[in-house]
């Protein structure tokens, strides 16, 4: 009975460390509500080390042809994940019409995009941490960028 209590212990402990270790960066949100009759909700929660191993895990020769059309936005991409850290809390973009409402903002280390009609919401969050893994791993498949 002991030994059964300690591998329970032990895996307990394992499962404990390896959640730790997959949620480390956090989490990329996403999140579009429809508030009509038959709309849609989709909630997709998808922990940000997954980016990293997917990319690590794609086929090399897709990932080159996804870097290769990426390829003139990867400067942007990895000034914008070099840059974004030294805002933390900051509003770039609040605008608001009639009936609809767009905000893009850092929020303790994310991107959140929020995106509101008159009957439809979407909410994105991604951390700033993933956007620059993205930018190390694009730019070690196409050198020279």
């Amino acid at each position: 009975m002991l030994i059964l209590a300690k591998a329970a212990l032990g895996l307990c402990g394992t499962m404990a460390l390896a959640t730790i270790y997959t949620f480390q960066e956090g989490v990329i949100r996403v999140d579009v509500d429809e508030n009509f009759s038959g709309g849609s909700h989709v909630h997709f929660w998808v922990p940000a080390k997954a980016v990293s191993a997917g990319m690590h895990l794609m086929p090399q020769h897709n990932l080159r042809d996804v870097a290769q059309q990426a390829r003139l936005f990867l400067p942007v991409l990895r000034q914008l994940s070099k840059e974004l850290p030294k805002y933390p809390n900051t509003i770039f973009v609040d605008v608001t019409d009639n009936h609809e409402h767009v905000r893009i903002m850092t929020v303790d280390g994310k991107l959140c995009i929020d995106a509101t009609e008159k009957d439809k919401l979407v909410h994105v969050t991604v951390p700033v941490a993933v956007m620059r893994d993205v930018a190390d791993n694009l730019e070690e498949i196409t050198p020279g960028v």
